[in-house]
């Protein structure tokens, strides 16, 4: 293998999407399946996960959605709150690097891009500019294209890949565009996956 691709949420740390949307409907005054409804099941942040929307026209439609003004710091604070870094996964994430490049593909749109150093500066130090989100690639998993463009930005063979990712339908768009993946479900689990593939 010459290239180990790890998920951000639920995978490198924990993301409490609830917590997150409790904040946001504090501040809009709403209740958290509002948020729910207005953000997530409109469609909205699926359109700035895949490039859709640039940060500016993505946070003009949130605050047209809330009706309340939503901007970069509100943003932030309401992400940063829903994110605690997994200890064990990191660990592990340093014993692959010292064999093996890593990166990061998350389903995110170009804000977060533009926050991680100030967000997950320690996930900085460990993936160096080979942090990337969805938008990136104007899709998200689980399309296959997005795994093969991440292979491709990083001068690897889909082949010679793998993907650890939370959630089955993006392990298994991961298998159909050629890599390989492990459905991550805690750090034991991905301790024995990646030793059996020689990565630690």
């Amino acid at each position: 293998m010459r290239l180990v691709v790890f998920d951000m949420d639920d995978v490198l740390l924990h993301y409490d999407v609830d917590a997150r949307r409790d904040a946001i409907g504090r501040l809009a005054g709403r209740s958290a399946s509002d948020i729910e409804q207005l953000i997530w099941t409109s469609g909205l942040e699926d359109a700035a996960d895949a490039g859709k929307l640039l940060p500016d026209a993505y946070l003009d439609a949130i605050s047209t959605a809330l009706g309340v003004p939503f901007g970069r710091e509100e943003w932030f604070r309401t992400r940063e709150l829903a994110m605690t870094l997994d200890p064990a996964v990191l660990a592990l994430v340093e014993r692959v690097r010292v064999r093996t490049p890593v990166a990061l593909l998350t389903n995110n749109g170009f804000i977060m891009k533009e926050h991680f150093d100030a967000l997950v500066p320690s996930l900085r130090a460990l993936f160096g500019p080979a942090m990337h989100v969805a938008a990136e690639f104007g899709t998200k998993k689980p399309d296959p294209a997005i795994y093969k463009g991440v292979a491709s930005l990083h001068g690897v063979d889909p082949s010679r890949a793998v993907m650890i990712d939370d959630k089955i339908a993006n392990v298994e768009g991961a298998r159909a565009a050629g890599l390989q993946a492990h459905w991550f479900r805690g750090a034991g689990g991905l301790e024995v996956f990646l030793a059996e593939l020689s990565l630690i």
